[in-house]
């Protein structure tokens, strides 16, 4: 098997993994992995995979903390469904705090921290339903949480 086949098929079975949606470490799913047959799987490797298809830590109906995909593997926009997510944006003439549904914290962030830092946004961190973000500015803090909630808030029914 070539190697662009091999990472296809090593692609494939991990979203067939995480689509299973029983997987709570990622020590779990590389010890996965490697029961198909695939070599040379790291729990770093795993994580970055996690990072680069926009994986999240969520709970599954049996209310177990485990690792899934978003709906969408492309990158979030702003058009993008991901809108209906964020519930509410605060701040503290300083930190500016989003909150999501469960789930979704990475996603936003993900987007978030795609746009130029002339939106206002210098860096995010993102927990499960809370996304803290660094303002590039905080004297225009409020000009920044006006774009924010034109992304998010703005035109939901």
């Amino acid at each position: 098997m070539s190697g662009q086949k091999k990472q296809e098929a090593l692609v494939q079975a991990f979203k067939d993994l995480l689509n299973q949606e029983q997987f709570s470490s990622q020590g779990d799913i590389a010890e996965a992995l490697k029961a198909q047959g695939f070599e040379n799987i790291s729990q770093s490797k795993v994580s970055r995979m996690l990072s680069k298809f926009g994986a999240v830590r969520t709970r599954n109906a049996r209310q177990e903390m485990v690792y899934c995909l978003p709906a969408e593997l492309g990158m979030p926009t702003a058009k993008s469904p991901l809108k209906q997510l964020v519930l509410d944006i605060e701040h503290n003439d300083v930190m500016i705090i989003i909150r999501t549904s469960p789930g979704a914290a990475q996603l936003i962030a993900r987007l978030l921290d795609s746009l130029s830092k002339s939106d206002g946004v210098l860096g995010t961190i993102a927990g499960d339903d809370t996304i803290f973000i660094a303002p590039t500015n905080v004297k225009a803090i409020k000009q920044t949480i006006s774009r924010l909630e034109a992304l998010f808030l703005k035109n939901l029914t």
